[in-house]
């Protein structure tokens, strides 16, 4: 009983620090130090990673500039925390950081007893495995007794656990806090079998020492929506955030690039004059608190949701990863964004 009042009482106090950290308006405190703070990985190539003279790019990466570019007209208002697994959601809860933009799986733990809100989903993922093709596995059905590496404090965990379970296999789990730990165990032959989001996989499969001796396999064992996160208790910034996400989707679908946007300001359709803040009664930036031009400098800056997928992860990219479900709902996929009017 004890152990119950206590887990109880320390759930209701990261609420209450949650609700805290954003009653003050994120987007105050963000107009006021004059950048957006945003939590990414602290090296996944293709979604988050520095160069070497600091600078960041990636698929969540340029979420964050996109952020910025709503709020600020400029990409570079950013500054980037990298972090664990681990250490991403106190970052969050504290304040610390006003964005988390991190290959984080939306579940219904995070988005109440940890006092979140998660929206839109930016990437549709699911948890995959990686052998090396010596293995000559061609099942996640023939692991049984796998020595497997895992990152521990994630979703990947549990769900690894699970379809063992299920599945009446048995496994041996290597388990590391920091992302870079479980790779180099992976590398090194510390275990057969590495486990996280399937894009993830990809990623990491061209960090290694011989790409081409590993093998991802067919299965996906989950449903992994990731995508941002915010604190609770501040609905404004709350909308910015999902909005932009929903400006990169429809500027996709209205065919607006990065290339072409200026150019578009001028079409007679009036959806794309309204969403481009054009039109001369629109009021839809400012409802956001934002200016009528948010729109345009998402895309200015950094594209739509379809150039950013294709650079980063994409066909663009050492990645090469198809869009699969985060196609457009009309191009197969089920990315579908709400209308701006």
């Amino acid at each position: 009983m004890k152990n119950k009042l206590l887990s109880a009482a320390l759930g209701a106090a990261v609420l209450a620090l949650g609700a805290s950290a954003a009653s003050a308006t994120t987007l105050g405190d963000v107009k006021a130090k004059g950048f957006v703070q945003c939590g990414v990985n602290t090296g996944l190539l293709g979604f988050a990673q520095p160069d070497a003279s600091g600078n960041w790019a990636g698929f969540d990466v340029d979420f964050c500039k996109a952020v910025a570019s709503a709020v600020f007209g400029d990409p570079t208002k950013v500054k980037y925390t990298p972090l664990s697994a681990k250490d991403r959601f106190p970052a969050l809860q504290s304040g610390e950081i006003d964005i988390l933009s991190r290959n984080t799986t939306w579940s219904i733990n995070r988005d109440t007893a940890l006092g979140f809100n998660f929206r839109p989903v930016t990437y549709y993922d699911g948890q995959g495995f990686m052998v090396r093709k010596s293995l000559n596995v061609k099942s996640a059905l023939e692991l049984s007794g796998a020595a497997i590496c895992v990152q521990s404090g994630t979703t990947t965990e549990l769900n690894l656990a699970d379809y063992f379970k299920a599945n009446n296999l048995q496994y041996n789990p290597v388990v590391f806090e920091k992302l870079e730990e479980v790779n180099a165990a992976y590398d090194s032959g510390r275990c057969d079998v590495y486990t996280t989001g399937q894009s993830g996989l990809y990623s990491l499969r061209l960090t290694l020492k011989n790409p081409d001796e590993h093998v991802v396999l067919p299965e996906i064992i989950s449903k992994e929506p990731l995508g941002p996160a915010v604190r609770q208790g501040d609905d404004q910034w709350f909308d910015i955030v999902s909005w932009t996400a929903y400006a990169l989707i429809n500027a996709e679908e209205f065919g607006i690039t990065q290339a072409n946007v200026d150019e578009m300001k001028n079409s007679p359709n009036p959806d794309i004059k309204r969403f481009l803040g054009s039109e001369a009664d629109t009021k839809i930036g400012t409802d956001l608190g934002l200016t009528n031009d948010w729109a345009y400098n998402i895309v200015k800056n950094v594209g739509n949701y379809g150039e950013v997928f294709e650079r980063n992860i994409g066909q663009g990219s050492p990645l090469k990863i198809q869009r699969g479900l985060n196609a457009l709902w009309n191009k197969g996929g089920i990315q579908y964004a709400p209308p701006v009017r």
